[in-house]
This record gives C-alpha cells, sequence and structure tokens, in this order.
C-alpha cells in the first residue's frame, strides 16, 4: 500500500480553524467509553420469536414473493439480518481503523493528529465491542465484507491527501453514523442497541473532522481535478450498493437467489433503509459542495436522492 505523499499531506490543514480542531478534540477525549461500561449480561435470545414488527415492514414481506415461506420466516429473516449488519459494521471499523492509522503517521498538522489520535482509539475500540459481541451473541457469524477495505485500500493507494479523508470520513464514516443510529432503534436486544448509540457519538465526531478538514477544499480544484473525486465518489456508492443484496442471506436461508434479490430491489422497506442509509453521505457531500450532476443522476437512479440535498456549486458548471 502506497504512501499519501509529502507534499499533499503537508498542505492538510494549513487553512483549517486551530480552534475547531481543539474543540472536537477536546469532545472527542470528554466523550470516551470503554468495553467495561457496557451490560454484557444482557441477553440476545438469538433466534427466538420478536415482537411484531412495524406495518409497514410487515406489509412490505406480506407484499414480496418471500411470504410463501411463512409468517415466522419474517423473524428468522430480521435476526439474519441483524447479524449480517453487525459483520458490516466490524468489517468498516476494521477498514477505519487500519485507515485512520495510516493517516495520523502522515498528518503533519499537530491539532490534526490529536484528533486522528481519539478516532484510532474510537476505531479499535468498535472493532473489540463488535468482536465480543459477534462471538459471544451471535451463533453463526457472517464472514467479512470487503466494500469496506476496497474502499478505503483505494483511498490510501492515492497520493492526494483529500481522498483518504473523502473515503473514510465522509462516505465509510457517514454510511456507519446512519446505519448506527438505525440500528440502535430497530436492532433487537438492548445490548447492540446501546453499543450502536455510542458508536455513533464516536462516529459523527469523525464525520465532523473530515467535513472540517475538506471545508472549502473543493472550491480550489479544477473540473478535471473535481471529476477525479466524482469518480472516486460513485465506484464507493457502487460498491456499497454492491454488497447490500444480502447474497450471505439468501445462501444460508436456502432461499432462491432470485427471490433475495426481487425482495431487495422491489420491496419499500429495503428501498427506505438503503436511503437512510445514505443520506448522511449525501448531506455531507451537498456541504462540501461535491454533489455533481453525475452523482446526483446515480442516486436518482436508483430512487435514493434525498429531497434535502442541495447541488453543488459546479452544477452550472456542466461538470
Amino acid at each position: 500500500m502506497t504512501s499519501l505523499s509529502a507534499t499533499s499531506s503537508e498542505s492538510w490543514g494549513d487553512t483549517v480553524s486551530r480552534s475547531r480542531l481543539i474543540a472536537l478534540n477536546s469532545k472527542a477525549k470528554g466523550q470516551q467509553w470503554n468495553e467495561s461500561d457496557l451490560d454484557w449480561t444482557i441477553p440476545s435470545a438469538f433466534g427466538s420469536p420478536l415482537p411484531e414488527d412495524s406495518a409497514f415492514a410487515l406489509a412490505a414481506f406480506q407484499n414480496s414473493s418471500l411470504s410463501r415461506y411463512g409468517r415466522s420466516f419474517w423473524d428468522v429473516f430480521r435476526w439474519e439480518f441483524q447479524s449480517w449488519m453487525i459483520t458490516q459494521f466490524l468489517s468498516g471499523e476494521h477498514a477505519a481503523l487500519l485507515c485512520a492509522n495510516r493517516l495520523l503517521e502522515k498528518i503533519p498538522n499537530e491539532d490534526a493528529k490529536a484528533c486522528l489520535a481519539c478516532q484510532v482509539v474510537d476505531e479499535a475500540r468498535h472493532v473489540t465491542v463488535f468482536t465480543r459481541y459477534m462471538n459471544e451473541k451471535i451463533p453463526a457469524p457472517y464472514p467479512l465484507s470487503s466494500a469496506f477495505v476496497t474502499i478505503l485500500r483505494d483511498a490510501l493507494n492515492d497520493s492526494r491527501w483529500d481522498f483518504a479523508v473523502l473515503g473514510m470520513q465522509i462516505v465509510v464514516e457517514g454510511v456507519a453514523l446512519a446505519a448506527f443510529r438505525l440500528a440502535s432503534k430497530t436492532f433487537h436486544d438492548e445490548l447492540i442497541r446501546r453499543i450502536c448509540r455510542l458508536a455513533a457519538k464516536d462516529e459523527a465526531r469523525h464525520v465532523s473532522f473530515g467535513l472540517l478538514s475538506l471545508d472549502g477544499f473543493y472550491k480550489t480544484l479544477t473540473l478535471s481535478e473535481l471529476k477525479q473525486r466524482e469518480e472516486f465518489v460513485l465506484e464507493a456508492l457502487n460498491l456499497l450498493g454492491k454488497s447490500f443484496v444480502l447474497s450471505e442471506i439468501w445462501e444460508r436461508l436456502g432461499i432462491n437467489k432470485a427471490d433475495g434479490f426481487g425482495f431487495m430491489k422491489s420491496s419499500s422497506l429495503t428501498h427506505e433503509y438503503r436511503r437512510a442509509i445514505s443520506m448522511k453521505v449525501q448531506a455531507c457531500l451537498g456541504r462540501l459542495e461535491l454533489m455533481t450532476p453525475v452523482i446526483r443522476g446515480h442516486l436518482e437512479r436508483f430512487d435514493l436522492l434525498s429531497p434535502n440535498t442541495p447541488a453543488a456549486f459546479q452544477e452550472s458548471q456542466q461538470l
């Protein structure tokens, strides 16, 4: 894996407000938590019957081809989906830990280093906690996903410092923040909901650090340079989309993949879930003025574009 170039890394943080970095780092230190703060005796009762789901979610199942497998299948799927999502979380945390550690070595700005050092601690704690939950509470974990690793590997292999920040702090951390917040309300035992609430607070700071680092940066680039960032974001969105077809779940449950893929493609439930998870990334891209017509078109094609996402300034420049 190649390193960030000295020239590009030295420019990071030159225009970032020192007071804002210090405030963010102070907040990070004050919000640290430990594995021991959690009550690990809370049972998960994996595979047990679940309380009635929301009318919207249940209707999405009953109106799909999966309904022919019976009502009890819905509870089985919900448990398996939780297990699969936790695997995605762990995969993302492994990748983010690697990326944050690599960036920490290269960033010369001392205040930025302090923020990244706290993030390394956060990511290491997330890896530890999700690994323990998976080992103790999930009977048959899923294999780790390669999507997050691929996104961050590509970002780190590029000599331009902003690719690493864009890949980790905006795309991966943005997805994680939204997913953790959603999981903290929808997962099936209090322990994992508590873990996700705590992790979401950490991820919110990581996203803030990315936005702070990139604030105003894309206004300084040429159309050609912006096009390269656009292509990177599109590839990252494609990788994440491909990982969300749940192939591993359908295979484990012995479900015809055509039925499974059809459910993911046509279900209003899965569609709203994907949209909710992508909304934070869209908001970040809009704030950075990187929501180009091509990226907007990609999201609109899959009906994932949030109505509150602003267009980028370069839209009028026909990027």
